[in-house]
């Protein structure tokens, strides 16, 4: 199951999924670019990819999703549902800011807990938990992004421990920009960027074998850099490049 997988990173990771023949159950808001992907999945590579519309800033949309697949078969869930905001966190509409904690971090911990008991009941699943480069440090101009997926990072990081010896893999993935509309939705300009391609790619080989992953040569770069650093600067340094990205913005 791949949540976010109308376009960007998780349309990525449902190709590169189906490509290889398994079914993929496509979750997302928008129904329309939904049942365009599974067509085209369905008919180019001859699986089955059932859809399933559901918001998670809604707990029970969340709930719904648990219902309709209980069912299934699933054995790797990919928590790529997401967004995004930047500017002044003051500036900003409190009523989204609660939206994306909904989605990037309540969400999680419904599919995270679901799956993960299923998955360990039975001694064999992946999890997939989308992190971000902003996530082991404060960030101006994109603070509660930024502490949202550092929630995401830190409960991935227990749950690999937590999870040692039972048949379950949890990989974390903390891209750096990423070409999406992740970029429009918050407002920000980037500039070099990711593909998803490179993206999925990168966390599809590395499931079971890493547990955590910077993909593209832009991520490494950074997250190399940071490491060196100590979070004080850390902080100062993910803030500036932040501020460059939202300079168009109010202040």
């Amino acid at each position: 199951m791949v949540t976010g997988a109308s376009e960007g990173i998780g349309r990525a990771f449902a190709e590169k999924l189906a490509s290889v023949g398994f079914n993929v159950v496509l979750v997302a808001r928008r129904e329309d670019r939904l049942n365009a992907l599974a067509s085209e999945l369905e008919g180019r590579y001859g699986v089955l990819c059932p859809v399933i519309q559901a918001d998670f800033a809604s707990e029970e949309q969340v709930a719904h999703v648990l219902q309709l697949t209980d069912t299934l078969d699933i054995g790797l869930v990919v928590c790529n549902a997401g967004f995004g905001t930047a500017g002044n966190f003051l500036a900003s509409d409190v009523e989204t800011e609660l939206d994306m904690l909904a989605v990037n971090c309540i969400a999680v911990i419904r599919l995270v807990h679901h799956f993960g008991n299923k998955f360990r009941g039975k001694g064999a699943g992946g999890v997939i938990l989308l992190s971000s480069i902003v996530a082991t440090q404060g960030v101006a101009r994109s603070a509660h992004y930024a502490a949202t997926k550092a929630y995401v990072h830190t409960l991935g990081e227990g749950l690999q421990q937590e999870w040692l010896g039972s048949g379950v893999d949890l990989l974390i993935v903390a891209p750096g920009p990423v070409a999406t509309g992740f970029a429009k939705r918050s407002g920000m300009q980037l500039g070099r960027t990711a593909s998803p391609d490179v993206v999925a790619s990168q966390a599809l080989n590395a499931l079971g074998r890493q547990m955590l992953i910077h993909p593209g040569l832009l991520a490494k770069g950074l997250a190399f850099a940071l490491s060196m650093a100590p979070r004080w600067l850390r902080v100062k340094i993910m803030g500036s490049i932040m501020g460059s990205m939202t300079q168009h913005l109010p202040r």
